[in-house]
């Protein structure tokens, strides 16, 4: 199994922090560098500053050598699937092919009303998605010519430079495209559709099993082999050499998410279940539950990431 390193710098994270984290986790010999697509801070104190994911990535492909970079995820609501297309290959370009593109349907009603972005219902965003996943594929893939005419978008005889083609040796030319959520019926069906990989959120090793088993059944409904869709899973991460050390860590992220004890009590009892938490034995022994899902990659979502010694921490238990 891979792994990844899935960070959220809307929380007031600058450029310099996320190159330090984006060095660290190389160094670390982590496969992944992964970061939300968001302009507005949460969780923690709402005014701290934010950054462009696409903007980063792209400083970020010209200062690390190895490690694949992409966003977990970019809404559909925020970029025209055109311009989009366009972003991601001028990156992928930047870093020698090691470009992957998560896309969802976009959450954050508050943020996409303050910044002037479109945000519907959640059919009509979902309808945006698979739009977008329909015109990204067409104008990397489809020859000049191509058209696609949809609710929300279209697109008339494309003409795309450069196609995606194969850079830093990696075959098959394209980024790859990754899909998520919790597991519902209809994000199943558009990852069987569209996506090389499929993200699951917000799971335990249990309910893990059960969402790939509902994974397979999509693929197969489609006439797709299931084994030709990558699985993996976003997971909270929290470790410490010893009690102390964890304990130390723990206090760190109530004050990042600047909860009282009593909130932030229950919400971190409510994870530690599901988390890769406690010390490396114990972490290690989670990391062998979820490798017996049959995932190919876990996400460490990293909520205290400027806590460099922790990301040193998770890749020496991720290596065994």
């Amino acid at each position: 199994m891979r792994f990844a390193l899935m960070t959220e710098p809307q929380m007031g994270l600058t450029y310099a922090d996320q190159l330090a984290i984006a060095r660290r986790a190389e160094a670390a010999g982590f496969s992944g560098f992964f970061r939300s697509d968001h302009y507005e801070s949460f969780p923690g104190r709402s005014d701290a500053p934010t950054t462009d994911a696409w903007a980063v990535l792209a400083g970020l492909a010209r200062e690390t050598e190895r490690i694949t970079l992409g966003t977990l995820v970019t809404p559909v609501t925020f970029r025209n699937p055109g311009n989009l297309a366009k972003v991601v290959v001028t990156v992928d370009e930047m870093s020698g092919g090691r470009i992957e593109l998560g896309l969802g349907a976009g959450w954050h009603a508050d943020e996409h009303r303050r910044h002037g972005f479109p945000f519907g219902e959640i059919g009509e965003r979902a309808d945006r998605l698979e739009e977008t996943l329909a015109i990204v594929r067409g104008l990397w893939e489809e020859p000049d010519g191509w058209s696609y005419l949809g609710t929300h978008y279209a697109v008339e005889d494309s003409f795309f430079r450069p196609k995606p083609g194969v850079v830093g040796g990696r075959a098959g030319g394209r980024p790859r495209i990754i899909t998520g959520g919790q597991g519902s019926p209809r994000g199943f069906r558009i990852a069987a559709r569209w996506a090389d990989e499929f993200n699951l959120s917000s799971a335990g090793p249990a309910l893990v099993s059960e969402k790939l088993a509902a994974l397979d059944e999509a693929c197969l409904a489609i006439g797709r082999a299931p084994e030709t869709l990558a699985r993996s899973a976003m997971v909270g991460v929290l470790v410490g050499r010893d009690r102390a050390e964890l304990a130390a860590r723990e206090a760190a992220l109530a004050q990042a998410f600047g909860d009282s004890s009593e909130d932030f009590g229950a919400w971190m009892a409510a994870r530690r279940g599901r988390w890769i938490y406690g010390t490396p034995d114990e972490a290690r022994a989670q990391l062998e539950a979820f490798a017996a899902t049959g995932l190919g990659r876990l996400m460490f979502q990293d909520f205290i990431a400027t806590d460099l010694d922790m990301i040193d921490l998770l890749g020496e238990i991720a290596r065994g």
